[in-house]
């Protein structure tokens, strides 16, 4: 599972940090509240540097993302559309 980490917390835990980048995917690293990096892999940094951009359509990239655990319901709604006066 993903983690954020502060920035002070990521400098005094670095290899604890990789670790986790290498078993559970990317860490994210923050400051001030604000996310403003992310430590993943070499694996996962090669793969994604040599993935071309997904051209026109968001499926081919989060189809890339790793959701190890993550339960999301990506069910469509059944319902109609309703009637809008103008």
């Amino acid at each position: 599972m993903t983690k954020s980490w502060q920035l002070q917390e990521a400098k005094n835990s670095l290899s604890r940090v990789v670790d986790l980048a290498l078993s559970d995917g990317p860490q994210t690293v923050t400051r001030h509240g604000r996310a403003v990096a992310v430590i993943v892999s070499q694996e996962d940094f090669e793969k994604r540097r040599r993935t071309p951009s997904p051209a026109g359509s968001l499926l081919p990239f989060l189809r890339s993302l790793r959701f190890k655990g993550a339960k999301l319901d990506v069910s469509r709604a059944t319902d109609l559309d309703r009637d809008v006066e103008l």
